[in-house]
């Protein structure tokens, strides 16, 4: 969704003044030629080395025109595509789009209620909600799936979302043999690699690790995206007080330094490969030890890294729609709130991680369901007040006058939809209307939606031949793990 920051006066959350973000992007800059980054990759290496980074064994030093360059290389804004034409999205700044995040170990049993491990079927099941939710705009798979071949794990949750939803899929990949698999399913939905280089059903998400470290499968991952012209989401962090500065200007820094050079290694390889940079910077918890998912300090810390992205011209993806509340409670609703209002406001590009619980350790699909509501009160407040001749309606102000009313008029029936937003979730009868209905709470609400979409809800069918691919392609990455583990 468009937050119309420029169309029109709308509201808009903002963290830091022009002269800070110059500030910060400067002791980035600094920060990456003084101390640098260790990269475990050799072809990164010697990319940044041929570009005039200076190497010291794992440990590069990159100089501040290395990063402007790349930062100058990237594209302003890409597509990712649907199998359905409906749902594509516009990677850019400004433009705002929620999902999913892929890390939980755990997953709440639709059925049971119960906290269990993650399954096969978890990912295809997040997808099917995230196709009938209005305000989910692409899916990631919300879970690690334990009941598989490990290391093919990421090319199962693939094959499972893209069967599951015509929205874009953001999958991740533990190698890149993982990618080419991915890449394959995608070709045989696509029809033809110019098709799919055209229209791309999917963007790579991996990850830099805090403090100033990418690790070589990550980095080989994103070299071979870059490669095949695949879009890719490259994120990491840091935790203020653990893996970062305890401040949130260092956190900033440690987190803007791994994005950016990143982003630089990704343009060495190919220039004009479409990347969306990202980072989820939290807190420590002062009593734990732990991260923490729910804390104020992570919206404010995703705002910022937004006004910077913004700054630089870059998509960016933040994080919403996530708490350290264990199940659907009173506190996963105020964390989720707060976090996808001031995500929504501050404009970051793509939104992940909703549906988290219990520090990205459970995935939801209640909580999904319920944060799906409250992306579209958000969504009422990003548009903002249109201001026009037309919107200001004097003409129908002097006719109704003083002491009248509008409701029987007719630019109120024809507008009122569009003008005053209604609830889906969201109990608005009065006592009476309310017991009438069965006194549900909101969580029986939520519980009954999720249940009637699992129940009805029909995404749109893959082709026979196509399904039929794809559980080829499974099989045979099955085959060369058994031959590869043979070998020893």
């Amino acid at each position: 969704m468009d937050t119309n920051y420029h169309a029109h006066q709308t509201p808009q959350f903002r963290v830091l003044s022009d002269r800070q973000i110059e500030k910060l992007y400067e002791a980035t800059l600094e920060c990456l030629n003084r101390t640098g980054v260790r990269v475990l990759n050799a072809e990164a290496r010697e990319l940044l080395l041929e570009a005039g980074a200076r190497v010291d064994g794992m440990r590069v030093h990159i100089p501040p025109y290395v990063i402007q360059d790349a930062v100058a290389a990237n594209p302003r804004s890409f597509t990712l595509w649907g199998r359905d034409d409906e749902h594509r999205i516009q990677v850019a700044p400004d433009q705002v789009y929620f999902g999913p995040g892929p890390t939980c170990t755990h997953f709440v049993d639709p059925q049971s209620g119960q906290r269990r491990k993650t399954q096969r079927r978890d990912p295809g099941l997040t997808a099917r909600v995230c196709d009938a939710l209005d305000n989910i705009d692409y899916v990631m798979s919300l879970g690690l799936i334990s009941d598989v071949t490990s290391s093919l794990a990421p090319v199962y949750e693939f094959a499972e979302m893209i069967a599951n939803t015509g929205k874009p899929v953001l999958p991740w990949a533990y190698s890149t043999q993982n990618v080419s698999d991915i890449h394959q399913i995608a070709l045989a939905i696509a029809g033809s690699e110019k098709t799919l280089r055209q229209r791309p059903l999917f963007a790579l998400f991996s990850t830099f690790q805090p403090p100033l470290v990418h690790t070589d499968e990550d980095v080989a991952n994103v070299l071979w995206a870059a490669d095949h012209d695949v879009p890719i989401v490259y994120l990491g962090g840091g935790s203020a007080g653990a893996t970062a500065p305890v401040t949130a200007a260092g956190t900033l820094v440690i987190s803007l330094a791994g994005a950016l050079s990143g982003l630089a290694i990704i343009q060495l390889k190919k220039r004009g490969t479409a990347v969306c940079i990202g980072s989820v910077p939290q807190p420590m918890d002062l009593r734990t030890g732990r991260p923490s998912y729910g804390a104020p300090e992570m919206s404010l810390y995703s705002a910022a890294m937004s006004d910077i992205s913004r700054y630089l011209r870059v998509p960016f993806m933040g994080t919403a729609g996530a708490s350290e509340d264990k199940g659907l409670g009173l506190q996963a609703a105020i964390e989720s709130t707060l976090q996808v209002i001031l995500s929504g406001l501050s404009g970051a590009t793509l939104v992940h991680d909703v549906g988290f619980l219990d520090c990205a350790d459970i995935g939801s699909l209640e909580m999904l369901v319920m944060t799906d509501e409250i992306i579209a009160m958000s969504r009422c407040i990003m548009r903002g007040i249109e201001v026009s001749d037309d919107s200001l309606m004097l003409d129908l102000i002097d006719r109704v006058g003083p002491a009248g009313h509008f409701m029987a008029e007719e630019e109120t029936a024809s507008r009122c939809r569009a003008e005053i937003w209604a609830p889906k979730l969201m109990d608005r009868n009065g006592w009476d209307g309310w017991k009438a209905a069965g006194s549900q709470t909101m969580k029986d609400r939520i519980q009954a939606r999720l249940h009637e979409i699992l129940a009805a809800h029909e995404p749109p069918p893959l082709p026979k031949q196509v399904a039929e691919r794809i559980e080829s392609i499974l099989q045979q990455a099955e085959a060369r793990e058994e031959a590869q583990e043979a070998k020893g």
